[in-house]
This record gives C-alpha cells, structure tokens and sequence, in this order.
C-alpha cells in the first residue's frame, strides 16, 4: 500500500488556491481513447479556482469536459469554506437531495430494537449469531447478522461489515472465498460482520417489500414516488446492524468499514453517507449510481446508464429517480458528492480494468473530484502518485482520508482486492 510521508492534496501539488476561491476539479482529456481499449490514452486532472463574483460560488464544476454540481456550493449560491459549513447546511442539503431524487426517503429507525445473540467458539475465533428483531408500525420482523471475532488476546484492529447481496457467506469460520476471505479476514487480526441483503429486502421486483419494507409501509398501498426500494432498504439494515455492533463488548464499534459489492457497493456508500458511526466506507465496483459518475453516460465503453439500471433493476430505486432516465444533466446532485459525504472519514473506491459495466474510469473521475471537501478539513489528498488515468494496477494507494485501487481482470471481489483491504490501514489517518 503505498503511502505517502505526507499527504499531499490536489491543491498542494498542482495549484494554489487562495482563501477566498473554490477548488474545482478541471478534467482535460490529452487523447482519444485507442479502439476498442477499456482503458483510453491518459487524462489529465487538474485544480483550478473558481471566480466567486458577488461572494457567490460556482454552480458547477468540469469533470472531463461537462459540467457537474460544485459539491461546494450551497443552495443559496454561497461558497462551503469551512468543515462548519459542511456539516452545518451542505451535507444536510446534499442528503435531502440524494434521498428525494437518487436513493429515495430512508427507513425510519424502528419503533423497538432487541438483539438476540448465540455465541459458538472455535479455534482462534468465536462466531456470534445475531437476530435483529424490528418492530415498526405495520409489525414485527427480523433478520440475522453473523459476527466473526478472532481471538487475539485483545480489541481487533478493526471491523469489516458486508452487505452480502449474494447470499453467500455462510456461518463457518474456516471459509475462504475471493468474495469473503473469512479466515483470511480473521487471520489479518480483524473481525468480519455480514448481513444477507435478502433477508432486509429480497432482490426481486416483485418481493422487495416483503421483509423490512412492510413493517413501515401498508401492505395494501403503492409506495410512495420518493420512498427507498431495495437499495436503500440494505443500506438501512447496515445501520440497523452497526446499532448491535456498537454493543458488542468484543469489538472497537469506533473501527468498523461498511464494504459491499456491485449492487451491495451502491448499498454500503449510501449506508456510509448518511450513517456517520462507520469510520470507513468500502464500495467495490459498485458503477452506476454507486461511485460511477451519472453524466458520464456509458463512459464510451457500454457501461450501465441511470436507464439501464432503472430498467433492468426497477425494485432498486425510487420512482423519482426514473424521471432522470433521459435527462441525467438535470439531477441535482452527482455520484462525487456522495463520494464527499463520507468526509471526514476514509471513502475507499475499488474499480478493475476490465469492468466496463461499472465505468472504471468513471469511478476514478468521482473519486479524484471528490477531494476538495477533503481539504476542507484538512484531509486533502487522494494519495494518487499523479491525477491521471490510467493509474497504475494492482496496487493500493492511500490518502490521509481516501483509498484507491484499480484491480486488473473483470467484476469481482476478489482475493486481491481483499490484500489491499487488509494491508491498507484503514482505521487511521
């Protein structure tokens, strides 16, 4: 993992900017991509300041040519220059935005919450059995959550929560899969939580409800225009089991990373954004309408659209959402913000060369341009040796608050991707 002595912001190494300007991030193509290559002729990205006429801020940044929402601009058109401003009104600007156009209105916390837990030991781990009983004005539900703790003699270095959209990861400890190393995991000294995406909101367009959806939502009624489908159910059951983790007496609940997958990648940055208890954030190729850039379209390589998705998967997301199917330019937000709302914590972004559905390039867009809300507190540096695409693969390169990889081969987590997790100190600064 590659780490700078001493983080260097965008800002640092490529420009000054004065108290008084917004940092924008500016991206030039240099090349035309070469054929039919995934991965086109390098790009590169600098940072610029912004005019800010009238005390206003830009409405929009340049990411490779368009425009995109300035994440530091207000409502009112004021500038965001202080981490007060952030967190006083942007983020709450932001998350309002994302709920009511992208992701749809959360879940509320349960009415009553009990945890249920069986405890089996083993060698060098003990294995817990977590039911989560909810209760919410239309009834009573449940599902499970299983909890690995390696036995270390002490606190483990930290937490890896998965959404596992997959349904994959069973209850034994000596399991070791790419997609979940469990022994892997345990080994390294951390401990491994997962929660099965189904049993929160089944991966159906015609049963997403049936679960936790319908504990808060009349089952003879349509689901109103902005509520959160399946999607935001997961990322909901995310927080619902990081309530039990900060009660676990075995763990340091200040040390937990929420990591998904694809679709449980889209799932984990939502949970991340909005739910501030997880210290990290780890989406693993998770493209459209997950660390992928909405304007970028098909990225000019047949990469998954805002349409695609809402076509092919249309339990995903709100029906607010599917108005922007042919007007992606219009969305009030974009995919970098989300990527900034996990400030101050760590945002790791994982894309492989060869995943042209997810849009890796367009994933490394985001992640660079999320940077400037870093440096607000100080944080700046996405620890990228240099801004341009393609940067170098298989290997993990780490920021004071941000991490990046860019794995060779196709969609997947894999046992490499899991390497750098591991070796990527993700619970410091």
């Amino acid at each position: 993992m590659r780490s700078p002595s001493r983080p260097r912001s965008l800002v640092d190494r490529l420009h000054t900017v004065t108290a008084h300007t917004t940092a924008l991030i500016v991206v030039a193509a240099m090349g035309a991509a070469g054929g039919a290559t995934l991965i086109p002729e390098p790009v590169a990205v600098r940072t610029v300041a912004a005019a800010q006429g009238g005390g206003l801020a830009e409405k929009t940044v340049t990411i490779d040519g368009e425009d995109y929402p300035n994440p530091l601009r207000l409502h009112d058109g004021a500038p965001v220059t202080t981490p007060a401003e952030w967190e006083g009104t942007r983020r709450a600007e932001l998350l309002a935005d994302f709920r009511q156009h992208v992701y749809g209105q959360s879940l509320p916390e349960p009415t009553a919450q009990t945890f249920d837990v069986t405890s089996t030991d083993f060698t060098g781990v003990t294995r817990k059995t977590v039911t989560i009983t909810a209760t919410g004005p239309e009834g009573t539900g449940g599902f499970d959550v299983t909890l690995f703790v390696p036995k270390t003699g002490g606190t483990p270095k930290g937490t890896f929560l998965m959404i596992d959209h997959r349904g994959q990861v069973g209850d034994d400890p000596g399991q070791s899969s790419g997609f979940a190393p469990v022994s892997t995991i345990t080994k390294a000294g951390y401990a491994f939580a997962v929660l099965d995406a189904g049993e929160v909101a089944p991966d159906d367009s015609g049963s997403y409800r049936s679960r936790m959806i319908g504990l808060f939502h009349p089952a003879d009624r349509e689901l109103p225009d902005d509520a959160g489908r399946a999607i935001s159910a997961w990322a909901w059951g995310a927080s619902r089991a990081m309530d039990y983790l900060q009660t676990d007496p075995d763990i340091d609940p200040t040390r937990v990373a929420v990591i998904g997958h694809s679709r449980s990648g889209k799932a984990a940055l939502w949970a991340g954004a909005q739910d501030t208890r997880f210290a990290a954030v780890v989406t693993n190729n998770s493209g459209s309408t997950g660390a992928k850039l909405a304007r970028r379209g098909d990225g000019g390589v047949g990469a998954e659209t805002v349409k695609r998705i809402n076509g092919s998967f249309p339990h995903w997301f709100p029906t607010t959402y599917k108005a922007y199917n042919d007007r992606v330019d219009a969305l009030p937000v974009d995919q970098h913000e989300l990527l900034a709302l996990v400030a101050p914590r760590r945002v790791v972004v994982a894309s492989a060369t060869d995943d042209a559905n997810a849009d890796p390039e367009g994933e490394f867009l985001a992640y660079v341009a999320a940077e400037p809300v870093y440096e607000l507190y100080g944080l700046g540096g996405t620890g990228l040796p240099s801004a341009t695409w393609p940067p170098a693969t298989d290997e993990g390169f780490r920021g004071a608050a941000m991490s990046y990889h860019l794995r060779s081969g196709g969609h997947g987590l894999t046992a490499a991707d899991w390497d750098i997790y591991l070796n990527g100190d993700l619970f410091s600064r």
